[in-house]
């Protein structure tokens, strides 16, 4: 018997094929549950309250339906967030749908107590919504700084703040889980006003898990990369053309270069169940294998 070391040749990117997106899922993890999720009319947010539902929850969906100052591609509609309640209630689940700007505490935070007043508890926060950008730092213009970090960090705040008293007050613990991305945990280049979002997002969670776990409240974030959603980086795919050095930072692991809004809705329904119930101040890469890069 020969003392060689076995060797496999790597197949070449994409020659394996990847896996499909589980559907149908048969938990049942969140029955007798509300959930929260914002960015809902599309995409993630979309995916995510489709997947709660799924699984037994009733859900209240937040979307601005509007187009962004600053950003390129089109924003969501109010038909979007119509389709998304459509879908939540052919799976027999009440629905809330509010078009509200996260950015704007006083009017989400009033119709966030209205609809939990007409659903009757809240259990689940979701804070998805957010939006992308692509340009060097020294182009980034105040206005552009300003939505960026208002739509990403800003907005996520006030999400978690319209949603903790009522949390705490209904005294049966529950979850806030943030999406931030790959760009919360390094510093990918093209987006600096969207990285120093993304970590501040990654740091409230981190924070509110320690001041919300004597309620029993978890708190944690997501870390997505490249999700085919409404949110696009052509941008980015243009300074990448121009600046072939950094391309290594964006390659994933997995061979594929794109993950589907449920590779995202099912970490969220995991890190937002029962089952990860002593799971709090983590962050979770859904990512390709990108963070080990």
């Amino acid at each position: 018997m020969s003392d060689a070391p076995t060797y496999y040749p790597t197949p070449a990117f994409g020659s394996i094929p990847t896996p499909p997106v589980p559907s149908d899922p048969i938990a049942q993890r969140f029955v007798g549950k509300v959930a929260f999720v914002t960015g809902a009319a599309r995409g993630q947010g979309r995916a995510e309250a489709v997947r709660l539902a799924a699984e037994g929850a009733d859900i209240i969906a937040l979307d601005l339906c509007e187009d962004i100052p600053t950003v390129t591609y089109k924003g969501s509609a109010p038909e979007d967030l119509a389709e998304t309640a459509a879908m939540v209630e052919n799976l027999d689940r009440r629905v809330v749908t509010i078009q509200s700007d996260t950015r704007d505490y006083r009017t989400m935070k009033r119709e966030l107590d209205a609809a939990v007043a007409e659903l009757g508890r809240l259990d689940v926060v979701v804070a998805n919504a957010g939006m992308t950008s692509g340009a060097m730092a020294w182009d980034i213009d105040d206005e552009h700084w300003d939505v960026t970090i208002g739509m990403n960090l800003t907005g996520a705040f006030y999400t978690a703040k319209a949603a903790m008293p009522i949390m705490i007050e209904q005294g049966t613990g529950g979850s806030i889980t943030f999406t931030s991305s790959m760009a919360g945990l390094v510093g990918l280049p093209f987006m600096a006003d969207y990285v120093a979002a993304k970590h501040g997002v990654t740091g409230l969670a981190k924070a509110l898990s320690n001041e919300l776990a004597p309620y029993w409240i978890r708190c944690n974030s997501v870390h997505p990369f490249g999700v085919q959603s409404g949110l696009q980086m052509t941008e980015v795919g243009s300074l990448l053309d121009q600046y072939e050095v950094y391309r290594p930072m964006f390659n994933p692991a997995l061979p594929d270069y794109i993950s589907q809004p449920e590779d995202i809705a099912a970490a969220v329904a995991w890190i937002a169940s029962d089952e990860a119930r002593h799971v709090t101040g983590i962050q979770l890469p859904v990512a390709l294998g990108r963070s080990n890069r």
